[in-house]
């Protein structure tokens, strides 16, 4: 029998959680070798504290983590820290926990466009099939809180190095919840006009 998935807003109770998965970025960027930026226990406690994550258990086990972040005067919003621990890969969950902190990234900072940066093909497709598309770093925020997160990844030389322009990851943008009702507004105005001409 399969056990329950349960994905949910992060709580302050998940704390106690916090150098768990602190301690999965850190395997995650040995194994991968890609780079991959760490978060300290502390950075998590704040997302969490702050209602900015996301979090996900199989059954009674934590099994996933994703946290959110404003910048640019809430211009710009990223979903950040997607990960899965080892025993609970290729189930699905990675596009489950990432589908939960956009809609967070989005519900709760409709204005804000909503982006990213990787160098993994399984969340470039899951962001894809979210409406995001590549586009240059020069797209991006260009706060320098947003930056900073990188330069515990092993690829920040290269970053640095191009100025913030680019890098190993990929970009990724998705429009604001409010560009998004504004297109599918748009969209549905074509449609029926389209009908109506038949």
């Amino acid at each position: 029998m399969s056990q329950e998935i349960l994905i949910r807003l992060a709580q302050e109770d998940d704390c106690t959680h916090a150098e768990t998965i602190s301690a999965w970025y850190i395997r995650s960027s040995q194994e991968r070798g890609t780079g991959i930026a760490t978060r300290t226990p502390e950075y998590l406690k704040k997302k969490i504290k702050s209602k900015n994550a996301v979090i996900a258990f199989v059954g009674s086990e934590l099994a996933g983590f994703c946290y959110i972040e404003v910048f640019s005067s809430g211009e710009y919003v990223s979903n950040s820290g997607l990960i899965v621990t080892n025993g609970f890969r290729r189930m699905g969950l990675a596009k489950k926990i990432k589908e939960a902190a956009f809609n967070l990234a989005r519900d709760s900072n409709p204005s804000a466009k909503v982006f990213g940066i990787t160098t993994s093909d399984i969340v470039m497709d899951i962001n894809s099939n979210l409406g995001y598309r590549p586009v240059s770093f020069g797209q991006l925020t260009q706060d320098e809180e947003f930056w900073k997160g990188c330069s515990s990844c092993k690829n920040y030389d290269i970053l640095t190095r191009n100025e913030k322009k680019m890098c190993l990851c990929t970009a990724m943008l998705a429009p604001s919840k409010k560009e998004k009702m504004k297109l599918d507004l748009e969209n549905m105005i074509i449609q029926k006009k389209s009908e109506d001409n038949e």
